[in-house]
C-alpha cells in the first residue's frame, strides 16, 4: 500500500492524460443519453477514486469530472457521483469539499473507504436494477483503476453493462497481468478477471512473439469475456499507455459499451489524446491510440496532423468498398465505423479528401449553401466513383 500512496505524489504525464480522457468524455456520454432519454439523474462511479489531488497539486479524475459537470448547468442538477477508495476515501471527501461544498449538485456526492472486490455491497450497488420498463433512470459510467488487477470481476461488471445506458471503463495494468499468469499464486484472481478463458489465455498468449502482442492479446480476451457473458453487440476500444522509459506498453484504458453512440464517442476523445502516430488496425489488431509520455516535445503534447496515414487508408478502404454507390454520410458512418477504431474525424477528413480528389461527388438536399464540401449529417448524399 505505501507504493499506492507514494503514487500520488506527483501526477505523471500518463495519469494527466487517462484523467483528461475520463472527465471529458462522461458529461457528452451524458448528452447523448439525454438525446434519447432524460433519465432522473446520471450515475458517475469512481471505484478507486484516490484523494482528488496530488501533493504536487494537480487535480485528479475526480475533481476534473466534477469540475466538467458543475460548468454544465443541465448535469450539475442531474450527476451523481459515487466515489470509493480504501486508502483516500476521507482525504477525497475533503478535498473535494474545499471547491464544492454540499448543496453544489443536485444530488450529494456520495463517499466511502471499502475494498472494492471484497465488499459485497458494491457489487450489490453496482448490480442492482434502476430500469423503468425500456429505459434506465440512472444511466452510468463506471470508472474502475486498481492498484494492479485484483479487483476486476468480470461477471458484476458484465451485470452492470446489461442495464440500459450503462458503460464501463478499466485502467488495466497489462504488464503485472502478462507476469501474473506464469506465477500460480495469482491464478485464482486471474479466474475473476477471464472467468471464461483463463486457460486460453495463459497457454496462447506464449505464442505471441513481442511483449505488445502479448499484452494487446490480453486485452482482446478481456473485451472477449464481455462479450460471451453479455451476448449481442457489444463495442470495445483500448487505449495504450507506454512505459516512462521504454517503448513497450504498461497499461490500456479499456471502454466498454453495447451502444455504438459510446464507440463512436469514446474513438473521438482518444484520437484527441493520442500522440503517437500508428495506422488503426481492425478491432483485434495490435495498433491502437496510444500515448507514449517520451513524445512529448516542450510544451506540445499532441500533433494535430499526426493521422493523415490513417485517413489514407481509410480512403483507400471505402474506395475499394463502396465503389459506384451513393450513400447519405450520416448512415454510412454510422455503419461502417462499427468494425473500424477509425473516429469521426477520421471519416469527415477522408470524405472531403476524396471530395477534393475527384473520387467522389456530394449533393446535399437540405437546400441551404454549405460551405464546407462535406458533412456527416442525413441530408448529405456522397456517390463514390
Amino acid at each position: 500500500m505505501s507504493d499506492n500512496k507514494d503514487f500520488f505524489k506527483k501526477q505523471t504525464d500518463s495519469s494527466r492524460v487517462k484523467a483528461a480522457i475520463i472527465s471529458e468524455y462522461f458529461p457528452q456520454y451524458c448528452h447523448i443519453i439525454s438525446r434519447r432519454h432524460n433519465p432522473q439523474r446520471f450515475g458517475y462511479f469512481d471505484m478507486f477514486a484516490g484523494p482528488g489531488i496530488y501533493e504536487d497539486g494537480s487535480p485528479s479524475t475526480p475533481l476534473l469530472v466534477a469540475k466538467n459537470c458543475y460548468e454544465d448547468q443541465y448535469l450539475r442538477e442531474r450527476v451523481w457521483m459515487v466515489f470509493n477508495d480504501m486508502a483516500f476515501g476521507d482525504k477525497l471527501k475533503e478535498n473535494f469539499e474545499k471547491y464544492y461544498q454540499s448543496g453544489t449538485f443536485s444530488n450529494e456526492p456520495f463517499f466511502a473507504n471499502r475494498t472494492f472486490g471484497e465488499w459485497p455491497k458494491i457489487d450489490t450497488f453496482l448490480t442492482r436494477n434502476t430500469m423503468q420498463g425500456f429505459y434506465n433512470e440512472c444511466p452510468s459510467l463506471l470508472f474502475i483503476d486498481p492498484w494492479g488487477y485484483k479487483h476486476i470481476n468480470t461477471r458484476v461488471l458484465t451485470q452492470f453493462l446489461t442495464q440500459w445506458g450503462n458503460e464501463v471503463f478499466i485502467f488495466i495494468n497489462t504488464k503485472r497481468l502478462n507476469a501474473a499468469f506464469e506465477n500460480e499464486l495469482f491464478h485464482e484472481d486471474l479466474k475473476t478477471v477471464f472467468p471464461l478463458t483463463f486457460s486460453e489465455v495463459k497457454e496462447n498468449k506464449k505464442l505471441k512473439g513481442s511483449v505488445e502482442e502479448r499484452h494487446k492479446f490480453i486485452i482482446n480476451q478481456l473485451a472477449d469475456e464481455f462479450r460471451r457473458i453479455l451476448g449481442g453487440v457489444v463495442f470495445y476500444t483500448a487505449f495504450q499507455f507506454r512505459e516512462e522509459d521504454q517503448k513497450t506498453p504498461s497499461h490500456y484504458l479499456l471502454h466498454i459499451t453495447k451502444g455504438a453512440k459510446g464507440f463512436d464517442l469514446v474513438k473521438q476523445v482518444y484520437s484527441k489524446y493520442a500522440n503517437v502516430e500508428r495506422i488503426l488496425e481492425g478491432m483485434d489488431g495490435i495498433n491502437t491510440y496510444t500515448f507514449d509520455p517520451k513524445s512529448i516535445q516542450g510544451d506540445i503534447w499532441f500533433d494535430a496532423d499526426f493521422k493523415q496515414d490513417n485517413i489514407d487508408k481509410l480512403k483507400k478502404e471505402l474506395c475499394k468498398e463502396y465503389k459506384g454507390q451513393m450513400w447519405v454520410t450520416e448512415t454510412l458512418f454510422n455503419n461502417d465505423q462499427r468494425k473500424r477504431l477509425h473516429s469521426r474525424t477520421h471519416y469527415l477528413m477522408a470524405f472531403r479528401q476524396l471530395h477534393d480528389e475527384g473520387k467522389l461527388d456530394v449533393q446535399y438536399t437540405d437546400g441551404k449553401n454549405h460551405k464546407a464540401s462535406v458533412l456527416i449529417s442525413p441530408s448529405c448524399y456522397i456517390t463514390f466513383k
